[in-house]
C-alpha cells in the first residue's frame, strides 16, 4: 500500500519567488529517490506565499531514508525564506 505526504510551506513577504525556485529544484531530487512515485508542486492561487507538495511512496520508511537526499546546507536555507516552519503529514488511501 503506497503512503501520501502533503508538505506546507509559507514564504516570507517578498520571498515567494525564491521559495517557489527552491521547491521547484528539489522536486526531481524527490522524484529520483528509491520507493518515490511522484511528486507535485502546487502554489496557492489566492496567496502566492503558499505552496503545498504532495508526494506519493512507496512507504513512510522510504520518505523517511530520502531525506538525506536533500544537502542539509540548501534545507537551512530555506528555512531562512519561510514564514513558519513546513508542516507535513502522512495519509493513507482508503478507497
Amino acid at each position: 500500500m503506497s503512503i501520501t505526504r502533503i508538505n506546507e510551506f509559507r514564504a516570507k513577504d517578498e520571498q515567494s519567488q525564491r521559495v517557489g525556485d527552491f521547491l521547484t529544484s528539489i522536486v526531481s531530487v524527490i522524484e529520483a529517490s528509491e520507493g518515490c512515485r511522484s511528486c507535485r508542486l502546487l502554489k496557492d492561487l489566492d496567496d502566492g506565499r503558499s505552496f503545498v507538495v504532495i508526494e506519493l511512496w512507496d512507504s513512510v520508511e522510504a520518505h523517511r531514508t530520502s531525506a538525506k537526499d536533500i544537502p542539509p546546507e540548501q534545507l537551512e536555507e530555506i528555512m531562512q525564506l519561510l514564514a513558519s516552519p513546513p508542516q507535513g503529514r502522512y495519509f493513507a488511501e482508503i478507497v
